[in-house]
């Protein structure tokens, strides 16, 4: 699109951007297809919902609600800080990791520098990017669909501004060990910024190998969490980074003035002080999962062992994820194909509750009976 001089309205960059494509909404597909029930296992949302002590905190806070919001979150800060042992000058609030994750390439990428991360992770990621005109250098994950570190660590050049690297990651489920870690931070220059995106963190932290970057003494990582995976608040939009003072005191300058807002504040501080409905919530992902893999196991289904909340499918072809996946949502199961991710011949499956894992698998059984097996093991 061009003005009458000749000259683009629209940068390069945004023209040929691919938005980010959220998967379907419950109310869409059941205007589409109108089935008894849905399943909503797409979007890594928490099945069970949000701590009951969240509704009344946001009670409380909606008497505020003509001020504008704390713009760096005290209390909630202070509560982020306290718990990982580092200071509130520590910590930034934003409108979820994608937030950040927007706030961190207006903070440090100059023009020429590049980032360097997987070609099967968080699209967010790759739109913030494109955003902002980066270069992304994408390298292939492993034949186990894990990052390659050894590869990422090689295509660190002089313009390298950062390495992203999103642990467990979405969608594979998949993890860097602690060794395969320390290992790769021995190889980044300093200048080099390492955004570790724990997400799905507390699903993950109890894993014996798991490498809690926070753990380590790099000034040059930037560790990012949201509260919209096991607590539930998908909705209030709310996400945080921990990292050096002096990266802080800069991000600061870029974010929005008055994110998150003021409910999604009350929302948070409340959930991420009910450790019990934490810790159920963990414990129905887990169960989900073994009972999804034992399921797969049974049919002879591909897939792929994850220390998140879902489960990556593998099928032979693109062809037959895009049948699958399509055939599923008319019986009312939501899945996400993860051709976006960059691996188009699988399909992400959140673990829900046991009646949602009751609805997934007798719609499973009724596609399957009615066409080829779905399986890539013989």
């Amino acid at each position: 699109m061009n003005s009458k001089t000749g000259k683009p309205l629209v940068p390069k960059n945004i023209e040929t951007l691919k938005p980010y494509v959220a998967g379907k909404t419950i109310a869409e597909v059941a205007d589409l297809y109108k089935p008894k029930k849905i399943a909503k296992l797409a979007s890594n949302e928490n099945r069970l919902g949000c701590s009951p002590k969240v509704k009344p905190a946001i009670d409380e806070a909606f008497k505020q609600i003509q001020d504008y919001p704390d713009p760096i979150a005290r209390k909630l800060r202070a509560a982020i800080a306290e718990r990982n042992e580092v200071k509130p000058e520590n910590v930034l609030l934003a409108s979820g990791s994608e937030s950040i994750i927007s706030i961190l390439c207006k903070t440090f990428f100059l023009n020429k520098e590049n980032a360097v991360t997987a070609d099967a992770t968080f699209v967010g990621f790759f739109v913030q990017m494109g955003v902002r005109g980066v270069h992304m250098k994408k390298i292939p994950v492993t034949a186990d669909y894990k990052y390659d570190v050894k590869a990422i660590a090689n295509a660190i050049d002089a313009n390298t501004k950062m390495v992203y690297i999103a642990n467990p990651n979405n969608p594979t489920g998949t993890y860097l060990k602690k060794g395969e870690f320390e290992w790769f931070m021995e190889q980044v220059p300093e200048d080099v910024l390492v955004v570790m995106d724990e997400a799905y963190y507390e699903y993950a932290k109890d894993i014996e190998d798991y490498p809690h970057a926070l753990d380590y003494d790099y000034d040059n990582i930037i560790v990012l969490r949201t509260f919209s995976k096991a607590y539930g608040l998908a909705g209030f939009r709310v996400g945080y980074a921990i990292a050096h003072e002096e990266l802080i005191k800069n991000m600061m300058k870029t974010k929005l003035t008055f994110e998150p807002t003021t409910l999604g504040q009350a929302a948070a501080l409340a959930a991420y002080q009910d450790d019990d409905f934490l810790q159920k919530s963990v414990e129905v992902v887990e169960k989900s999962k073994e009972r999804l893999y034992s399921f797969f196991d049974d049919q002879k289904v591909e897939y792929v062992r994850s220390i998140s909340n879902s489960v990556m499918m593998v099928l032979p072809t693109e062809e037959e994820a895009i049948d699958f996946t399509q055939k599923m949502l008319e019986k009312g199961v939501i899945l996400r194909r993860i051709n976006a991710f960059g691996l188009p011949n699988c399909i992400r499956i959140t673990v829900g509750l046991p009646e949602e894992m009751d609805h997934f698998e007798q719609s499973f059984l009724e596609v399957q009976s009615n066409q080829q097996p779905v399986t890539g093991k013989q």
